[in-house]
């Protein structure tokens, strides 16, 4: 399956002192890919009220590459990388590339779901663990837990 693609257009407000991209920026565009392509595949933030369920991340991590800057189009690709079977634990990768297809990021994140009433780990229901096993998936993913590295 092909990754995951939404084009961004960097925003004023997305740049720092030093006229590129802000660090943090990066992870909220990590952040809005994953929303968006849940949303996209039926896993809305009302589906997941529904469930009383939620993601959570234990890491995310940003390798930067090339500058972003503020007239700059770029590309966010996700694909999971590592996941139990059941979807309980996943690893996610997000690249960020230019217009010109240079890499300018990799997110790399691991999380979880939450059961938001018991406020614990969960394992997700047949609806979640249906989208996700119809996830994007790297070339090199593998079936384990990504928190037993």
């Amino acid at each position: 399956m092909e990754p995951f693609s939404l084009p961004v257009q960097i925003r004023w407000s997305d740049i720092d002192q030093n006229r590129h991209l802000r660090h943090s920026a990066y992870y909220d565009f990590g952040a809005m890919a994953r929303v968006t392509y849940f949303s996209r595949q039926g896993l809305t933030n009302a589906r997941l009220e529904e469930f009383k369920v939620g993601p959570i991340l234990f890491r995310e991590e940003a390798l930067f590459k090339r500058e972003i800057k503020f007239e700059d189009r770029i590309t966010i690709d996700l694909v999971m990388v590592k996941s139990l079977p059941d979807f309980s634990r996943w690893s996610i990768r997000h690249l960020l590339r230019k217009e010109d297809t240079t890499l300018a990021a990799v997110l790399n994140l691991d999380g979880a779901w939450i059961d938001l009433e018991k406020r614990k780990l969960t394992t997700p229901n047949e609806t979640i663990q249906q989208i996700f096993s119809a996830f994007p998936r790297a070339e090199e993913f593998t079936w384990g837990d990504p928190l037993k590295k």
